[in-house]
């Protein structure tokens, strides 16, 4: 089963699940921004991802820039923020047999799932 962590509202994210639906690839979505993970969902995806939370922050969004940018917080403490502000968090995700990636470029989605482009 695949799985993706999914944003309405954004243009790459949206590819990436038509291309899982042009697949036909069997997927379950997570609209990440109105069902946040759990904490113990996103230390999986950052283990899976092989990447610090830090990695995982959109840097370019207005809320990070405002409240964060100057920040040095503990991993443990940047977990939270993602939490708490899950706009910030990389997308889209798509997770498959325990690997994560972050779909950007698509290409990376294509070698996950076995596809093609």
């Amino acid at each position: 089963m695949i799985k993706i962590y999914h944003n309405i509202n954004c243009s790459k994210s949206c590819n990436v699940l038509e291309l899982l639906k042009q697949q036909s690839a069997e997927f379950e979505i997570q609209e990440y921004l109105n069902d946040v993970p759990t904490k113990g969902q996103l230390v999986e995806l950052l283990r899976q991802l092989g990447l610090t939370p830090q990695e995982l922050i959109r840097r370019g969004e207005p809320v990070f820039q405002e409240k964060f940018q100057n920040l040095k917080l503990t991993d443990e403490q940047w977990i939270d923020v993602l939490l708490a502000y899950p706009i910030l968090i990389e997308r889209p995700i798509v997770v498959r047999d325990g690997v994560a990636v972050i779909g950007r470029p698509i290409e990376k989605v294509v070698e996950l799932i076995g596809g093609k482009s």
